[in-house]
């Protein structure tokens, strides 16, 4: 009975996570696929092969990235940016939208840096990332502060806490590795530290 447990146990260990993975990847691909898929199925009917849709995405992104950059079609995208950042509710929406995407493929990434910060009161520290240093262009009396997003364990929701600059420890994690020792509530860390010990 023991030996059943065990290997249910190490099932549970091996194949669920490949399980999930999996999912989650069969499920993305049918969200980017059907984006413009939905609009080509009915014009292609059995022609229709699984994956057109997102290969169509990708190539439509692609060329108005590659317009965004001409003359006469880049003035047009910038005056509908300036159009949709004017217009009342629209432009809040469209704003985060776009800070956010910018925050993780532009130039000036966000969460790059990963920060440690004292819970007042305490001597417990928390992680975060570093997602904003120029908080007085928001408020000029948080010049000097930065903002830092702590994620809570097992969910990406979280919480952004203006702090002092001299009261944050910026730390030498790659934040992917931080991400994943937040999500999984320190187990990671944990983890590939017995691999290591037992090779």
């Amino acid at each position: 009975m023991k030996a059943i447990l065990k290997s249910f146990i190490n099932g549970i260990l091996t194949i669920v996570p490949i399980i999930l993975v999996i999912y989650v990847i069969y499920k993305t691909f049918l969200f980017l696929d059907g984006l413009l898929g939905d609009r080509l199925r009915p014009y292609l009917k059995e022609d229709y092969i699984p994956g057109i849709g997102l290969l169509s995405t990708i190539i439509l992104i692609t060329l108005l990235g590659w317009l965004s950059t001409k003359y006469i079609s880049g003035k047009i995208i910038r005056l509908i940016d300036r159009l949709l950042e004017k217009i009342p509710v629209v432009k809040t929406i469209y704003s985060v939208i776009k800070d956010t995407i910018q925050s993780f493929l532009g130039d000036k990434k966000s969460f790059s840096k990963v920060a440690l910060v004292v819970i007042p009161g305490t001597g417990m520290k928390s992680m975060g990332f570093i997602t904003s240093e120029q908080l007085e262009d928001f408020y000029s009396p948080l010049k000097g502060h930065v903002a830092v997003y702590i994620p809570q364990t097992f969910q990406v929701a979280g919480f952004t806490f203006l702090i002092p600059k001299e009261q944050i420890e910026i730390i030498d994690v790659k934040p992917e590795d931080a991400m994943k020792f937040i999500l999984s509530g320190g187990m990671t860390s944990s983890s590939k530290h017995k691999e290591k010990s037992s090779i």
